[in-house]
C-alpha cells in the first residue's frame, strides 16, 4: 500500500481505530454508487459487512475496483482529517468474530446494550475485504 501524505498528515492506524463512517464507492452500469458503512481495519484491510439486502456486494462481485473515503470533522474546532483509499475489494464469507469486533468498535463492549439489529447476525451476511493500493492521508484542519 502506497501512502500519499499531504503537507500536514496524521497517524493512519490511530485514525482508523475511531468509530467513523466510511463511504464506499463502487462501479455500476448506471454510474458510480456510494454507500455509507461502518468498518474495521485489520491486517491492512478495511472490512465492511454486507447484508442480503445490500447491493454493493453484487457490484463488487462484478467489478472489484473501489474507493473509500473517511473524514473526521469537527466544525467547532476546525478539525478535518481525511483518508482517501483506492484499491480492490472481494466478497468474503461472513465471520462472526470479526463482526463482533466491528460492532464493539461502534457500539461498545456491552453487547446487551446493543440495538437488536446488531445481535445474532444473519449467517448469509458477507464481509467485504478492501485491499488498499493507495491512500491519501491529509490533515486539512483550519482555525475555527
Amino acid at each position: 500500500m502506497e501512502i500519499i501524505k499531504g503537507e500536514r498528515s496524521f497517524d493512519l492506524d490511530e485514525f482508523l481505530k475511531k468509530p467513523l463512517f466510511a463511504h464506499l464507492s463502487t462501479a455500476s452500469p448506471e454510474g458510480p454508487r456510494e454507500s455509507p458503512v461502518w468498518f474495521i481495519w485489520e491486517d491492512k484491510f478495511l472490512w465492511v459487512i454486507g447484508t442480503p439486502g445490500d447491493t454493493f456486494p453484487l457490484r463488487i462481485g462484478k467489478n472489484p475496483n473501489c474507493a473509500i473515503g473517511i473524514v473526521d470533522f469537527n466544525p467547532t474546532t476546525g478539525k478535518v482529517l481525511h483518508a482517501g483509499f483506492r484499491g480492490k475489494a472481494t466478497v468474503e464469507q461472513f465471520n462472526f468474530d470479526l463482526a463482533k469486533r466491528l460492532f464493539t468498535k461502534y457500539l461498545g463492549p456491552k453487547e446487551n446494550n446493543w440495538d437488536p439489529r446488531f445481535k445474532n447476525q444473519d449467517p448469509q451476511n458477507v464481509f467485504i475485504r478492501f485491499e488498499p493500493e493507495t491512500v491519501v492521508v491529509r490533515d486539512q484542519s483550519y482555525t475555527a
